[in-house]
């Protein structure tokens, strides 16, 4: 368990960071009932689904307990279910053919499913069905197949709201949650930002062979005051940047981006996020990009579909799930609307419903 850290003096320097489980770093009681309910989890094969904000570090987090388990040695298998449509998922998770799905490849070893409440209704179905069975059907397989992979799921959304709200099936959310944890957002975990400063400093200082050592105060006290909308991913973003522009031996206040730098009332409240519709678009595909396989051939899929399958989400949700008047707000033909919806698993299955 991580041990805690010495009193701070007037020019901190940048230190080993206390590490818990299998390099999780942090010294909170929030991420120390983590670290043990991890411990608890890793052994058994019953699903765990992950829950928490942007940033928080559930994939680390799955990982790190397909990596303390028995299977540690067997397949570690990620699918972002936010990517694709429902045709290429469903091709993806179960395979197609002669080809094996994700689920088959995991076998003996961890399937992790990013963003399961994007699944559509049906793959939801297909899912809780190998949940249940532990085996499903491959289009042009002779036989069912089996496969013994252990499920490890996360989202950043209130499971039990989608649930309650009908977007996710009940019985699935039962099915995945046997061993739910709830990972805390950064400014709930008390001293753990100065913690992973240090530690993320000197990571980056090594990276970029920088010679720096110290976190001035006042830049430490920033920081700790900062909000931190993004989590953990925002922090080694900011600190990486920080890194990098610093010319000297030290991390100071000025090197620090302004979000973090400024006005201390306005850190600890606002969601310091680009506000201008250039720069969300660029920050998405950015986003996108940086996550893709780099011998990837199927960006525009991987980018543009999912920006496409939420606008189509948010219209018939603003319309109340008339076809006629979404169609008319997006300026296109029912009947284009209706293909679209049933290509991404939002159509119901009564088509009209005017």
């Amino acid at each position: 368990m991580p041990s805690t850290t010495s009193k701070t003096s007037s020019q901190p320097s940048v230190a080993t960071a206390a590490v818990g489980l299998d390099g999780l770093i942090g010294k909170s009681s929030s991420m120390q009932e983590i670290f043990r309910l991890i411990t608890l989890a890793a052994p058994k094969d019953a699903p765990v689904l992950l829950l928490g904000e942007i940033g928080t570090g559930k994939s680390r987090i799955a990982k790190t307990i397909h990596r303390t388990s028995h299977r540690a040695a067997g397949p570690w298998v990620v699918v972002d279910c936010g990517t694709m449509t429902e045709e290429h998922l469903e091709g993806e998770l179960f395979g197609n053919g002669l080809k094996a799905g994700r689920i088959e490849e995991a076998d003996e070893g961890s399937l992790y499913l990013e963003e399961v409440h994007q699944l559509s209704p049906r793959l939801q179905s297909r899912l809780l069905g190998f949940l249940q069975e532990g085996a499903f059907h491959r289009p042009g397989a002779a036989q069912q197949i089996v496969s013994r992979a252990r499920l490890i799921a996360s989202s950043n959304r209130d499971l039990k709201l989608e649930v309650v709200e009908g977007r996710f099936r009940e019985d699935l959310f039962w099915q995945l949650s046997v061993l739910p944890l709830m990972i805390p957002p950064l400014r709930r975990r008390e001293n753990d930002v100065e913690l992973l400063t240090n530690h993320f400093v000197g990571a980056f200082a090594e990276k970029h062979a920088k010679q720096i050592t110290k976190v001035e105060p006042d830049a430490m006290k920033a920081l700790v005051q900062y909000s931190w909308p993004g989590n953990v991913r925002e922090l080694q973003n900011y600190l990486e940047r920080s890194v990098i522009w610093s010319e000297l031996d030290r991390i100071t206040i000025e090197s620090l981006p302004q979000p973090v730098a400024g006005d201390s009332k306005a850190a600890q409240s606002a969601v310091f996020r680009p506000t201008d519709e250039q720069s969300l678009i660029r920050e998405l595909v950015f986003s996108r990009i940086c996550k893709a396989d780099e011998e990837a051939e199927d960006l525009y899929k991987q980018i543009v579909e999912p920006v496409e399958r939420e606008l189509l989400l948010q219209i018939m949700e603003a319309c109340q799930q008339t076809q006629t008047k979404a169609a008319g707000r997006l300026g296109i033909n029912r009947n284009t609307l209706y293909k679209k919806l049933v290509e991404f698993g939002l159509a119901k299955s009564n088509p009209s419903n005017e």
